[in-house]
């Protein structure tokens, strides 16, 4: 699909504001609404828009604690399948990256506490799959949090 100008600012629109009337989109565009509509239905058909969500502010969810936790696991058969399909099972894990480097994934973890997080690490984490050794580092502040991708690399 070759994007137009106007598909890369509905792109744009959509990426900070999801609940944006279609009417509002397209003044904000320079389109009418049936048109503005179509192209959107076509990017979220493409696949360019994979699906809208609400963003919550994790701190009002009482989830204090964000930790990265970098993961080594062993390399044998199935290790890495069944790491993964256990990471999968956690809520905590907000998100879990194959990472290249010295070590295999690095987990993304939204917990309430100091006490959640040595929970989860000691019951749940260190009894995954082939799970050989973690390393935990906590965020003290966060000074930006986007979940909008540049778009300049679009043709």
């Amino acid at each position: 699909m070759k994007l137009t100008r106007a598909d890369r600012k509905i792109l744009q629109i959509l990426q900070e504001d999801g609940k944006i009337s279609n009417v509002d989109l397209a003044e904000r565009v320079g389109l009418s609404p049936s048109p503005c509509l179509r192209r959107v239905k076509q990017l979220e058909a493409s696949g360019l828009i994979s699906g809208y969500v609400a963003l919550l502010d994790r701190r009002k969810a009482k989830l204090d604690v964000l930790a990265y936790v970098e993961v080594q696991v062993n390399h044998v058969e199935g290790a890495a399948e069944a790491f993964q399909q256990a990471v999968m099972r956690q809520p905590e894990v907000v998100s879990c990256h194959v990472m290249t480097g010295s070590f295999d994934y690095l987990l993304k973890v939204a917990v309430p506490n100091l006490d959640a997080y040595a929970d989860f690490t000691m019951k749940r984490l260190l009894k995954m799959p082939s799970v050989k050794d973690i390393r935990s580092s906590f965020v003290l502040d966060t000074i930006k949090d986007s979940t909008a991708l540049p778009l300049d690399y679009l043709s």
